[in-house]
């Protein structure tokens, strides 16, 4: 529950378009909902800004569901990540109107009709090369979903660092800019020393045997000699893009 479901709620309430009984019983499971195998945290939106979003991996796709159905009952919406085909296929044939991205390993369903985004400016998602795109598209699907515009830049890395900066307009239009790179990780450093907003780094484990599993490039953007560039785990993609919506968001 956001603070906006709250304040709907409460508003009918007030407007005696629902009664105080049957607010009570719509807030029942508040803050926190038991299932058997989860303890779905309600309050979470009231707290962080965002609700509770699923991580899919390590559950059954039963238990995704169940847990994705609360939500829906709770908020009209729910947002998972890192989810394979099958819960992907299952969360779409329950919820009809979400939204599944294969390449993201995401599966969005929003409020009807959607807001306008709330964010003070554009979210900019820029991506080394296109092996990099998996965790890309997590970090804009993400984005979108916790209320912000969001643009990308695709496949400008440093090997051939013309293809930046013939997009030089777009990187000076974000209000925050995502980097996501595998490799050397170089594109942060780059992209840090072009703009003055703030720059969350995603290291990616693509890459040959010293890349280590994108450790190499965690090390890189560690050490960016640009400032303002700040770093998330390796594959981090929904890490980067709540830190860039709340930074986007600040008053």
């Amino acid at each position: 529950m956001t603070p906006e479901h709250l304040r709907t709620l409460l508003t009918a309430v007030a407007a005696g378009r629902v009664t105080p009984s049957d607010a009570l019983g719509r807030l029942s499971q508040f803050p926190v909902e038991e299932l058997p195998y989860a303890s779905v945290d309600h309050a979470r939106g009231l707290v962080q800004g965002h609700q509770e979003v699923v991580l899919c991996e390590g559950k059954t796709p039963e238990q995704v569901e169940g847990i994705c159905a609360t939500l829906v009952a709770a908020s009209g919406s729910f947002l998972a990540t890192r989810a394979g085909a099958d819960v992907q296929t299952r969360l779409v044939a329950r919820f009809p109107r979400a939204e599944a991205s294969p390449l993201g390993r995401t599966v969005y369903l929003g409020p009807d009709p959607p807001p306008e985004p709330t964010g003070r400016g554009t979210v900019l998602v820029v991506t080394a090369g296109t092996a990099d795109l998996p965790v890309a598209e997590e970090a804009a699907v993400v984005t979108r979903a916790l209320g912000n515009r969001v643009a990308r830049l695709t496949d400008v890395g440093v090997a051939g660092i013309h293809r930046l900066l013939r997009r030089s307009d777009a990187l000076r239009e974000a209000a925050v800019v995502i980097v996501v790179a595998g490799m050397d990780g170089a594109l942060a450093s780059v992209v840090g020393g072009l703009v003055k907003v703030p720059v969350v780094a995603v290291p990616t484990s693509v890459g040959y045997g010293a890349s280590f599993g994108g450790v190499s490039a965690l090390l890189a953007m560690l050490n960016s000699c640009a400032s303002g560039v700040t770093v998330v785990n390796i594959d981090n993609g929904f890490g980067a893009a709540v830190a860039a919506s709340r930074i986007n968001h600040l008053p």
